[in-house]
């Protein structure tokens, strides 16, 4: 089997080719709020085709469903196998896995670089992306900022990108829409904290639809970015009460002068029932007033929808039916064997590579570890393993895979030991993004040996904490180096 078999656990047969002559659109986050809008309109132009974590049937505009693991590369490069254009809707994509360990900006930024990757490698000749409008604050939220990490990512491999910066995306189906018309509708009288007077620029989904197509006909050959928005603003308390009139409803609202954004969570989570996990993310950005600046609108902006229009076709389309988003439903059971992805994101020192980053890795463990753990390479460095020094038994190997490792990425198959078991798809591997000094570490479908409670409560534990203190010592690594260019 192939090293990209290995690291993707699929066959080495190609999808499925575009039957028409048609330019062919990939979607990512076809099954989402946004992707489920835009499937009609891209079948009038191109031969769409969706890109679904599950297995999907065609329908919805698509003519065509890859089932496809975004947090591998070689997965995502067959995916997009014959792809003319590219179109990126996922946020807060969480793997797969029965344990998780990593922050979610940066298994997002990880997604990205997957797919920017492999968009660059099949040929795609331009991407478009629909992202969050960016405040003028130095210090953007942590959802604010994986937004704008993601533009960045998917745009470091060369590939022209276009992304569409919105604000609140009303729609029936949207998960901020949907947060907001229940507590219009749930509450008579409500209680507004400071952060219900930022300004902001809601936008139409039909209008988001309709600039992605836009751009996708237009075939740029340059990365460009647009703000997308209602012709007007509003305050958050104002989008409330003009919420609940759409619905009939006449609500009273008392402001208060407090900013709380814990309070606002559990607010929030017990009106709606919408998980604390989406939540929290959108109340913290709701600090920052999320305006499209004049200068980058788009170029049919004059044909936005008024706030007031948006507001009652979303009030009509959703009527007495009560709509949960996917965003609100918890995910369903994992599949198959226990796995485990653990994502860190560190610093590298400069002019270092992901090949130095591993052979540190390894030094640095096998220095730390030494009264228990010794490191063992092969002669040409391909096969590494880890022995336990009381018994000399191997808790567990690596393997390089060559043919997906480079300059800015390594990768290594996770081999059998006493401490994990060999899978066509557990991997380690160390990945520049943003640049050449932003490094994550992951861990990816590592299936561990021990019973999983154990696992849980000892190999779990020491592996985070293990990354944790090399990542610390990469930092003492950049900081010195950094001291070394500084001094004259």
């Amino acid at each position: 089997m192939s090293d990209t078999a290995l690291e993707s656990g699929s066959s080495d047969e190609a999808p499925d080719a575009p039957s028409s002559g048609d330019a062919v659109v990939v979607v990512a986050g076809a099954s989402g709020f946004i992707g489920q809008a835009l499937g009609p309109s891209l079948e009038a132009h191109f031969e769409p085709l969706a890109l679904s974590r599950s297995h999907r049937e065609p329908g919805g505009g698509y003519r065509a469903c890859r089932q496809v693991d975004l947090f591998s590369m070689s997965a995502a490069s067959a995916a997009l196998q014959g792809a003319d254009y590219a179109v990126y809707l996922v946020h807060s994509m969480m793997p797969a896995a029965r344990l998780v360990q990593g922050d979610f900006e940066d298994l997002d930024v990880l997604c990205a670089d997957n797919f920017a990757r492999a968009a660059a490698e099949v040929g795609v000749k331009h991407i478009a992306y629909v992202g969050g409008l960016l405040p003028s604050a130095d210090e953007l939220s942590d959802h604010l900022r994986s937004r704008e990490e993601v533009e960045r990512a998917l745009g470091g491999t060369g590939v022209p990108v276009t992304t569409l910066r919105c604000g609140l995306v009303v729609g029936s189906k949207g998960s901020s829409y949907q947060l907001m018309s229940r507590l219009v509708r749930r509450l008579p009288l409500m209680v507004c904290p400071s952060w219900t007077q930022t300004r902001m620029h809601p936008v139409a989904l039909k209008d988001v639809v309709r600039a992605v197509v836009q751009v996708l006909r237009d075939e740029p050959k340059t990365s460009r970015v647009y703000d997308l928005g209602a012709p007007n603003s509003v305050n958050y308390q104002e989008l409330m009460a003009k919420t609940a009139a759409s619905f009939g409803l006449k609500r009273h609202f008392i402001s208060v002068p407090l900013l709380s954004p814990q309070l606002s969570r559990l607010w929030v989570t017990l009106t709606t029932g919408a998980p604390k996990a989406l939540v929290a993310p959108l109340v913290e950005s709701l600090r920052h007033e999320m305006l499209a600046r004049p200068d980058h609108r788009f170029p049919e902006s004059e044909e936005a929808t008024t706030i007031e229009v948006m507001l009652q076709e979303a009030a009509e389309e959703q009527g007495e039916e009560v709509i949960v988003p996917r965003a609100f439903r918890a995910s369903p059971p994992t599949k198959g064997p226990s796995t485990v992805c653990s994502v860190q994101r560190m610093v590298t020192p400069p002019g270092r590579d992901t090949r130095w980053v591993a052979d540190e890795y390894f030094r640095w463990l096998g220095k730390v570890m030494r009264g228990l753990i010794r490191i063992s390479k092969s002669e040409d460095g391909q096969e590494i393993q880890f022995i336990f020094r009381l018994t000399g038994q191997p808790l567990l190997g690596l393997r390089r895979l060559s043919s997906r490792s480079t300059h800015d990425r390594e990768v290594m198959l996770v081999t059998e030991g006493l401490l994990a078991r060999q899978s066509e798809r557990g991997r380690l591997e160390f990945r520049h993004v943003l640049g050449d000094t932003t490094l994550i570490a992951a861990l990816h479908d590592f299936v561990p040996r021990l019973p999983w409670w154990i696992y849980r409560l000892t190999q779990g534990i020491f592996h985070r904490w293990v990354m944790e203190r090399f990542g610390a010592h990469l930092k003492r690594l950049h900081k010195s180096a950094q001291r070394e260019v500084d001094t004259p």
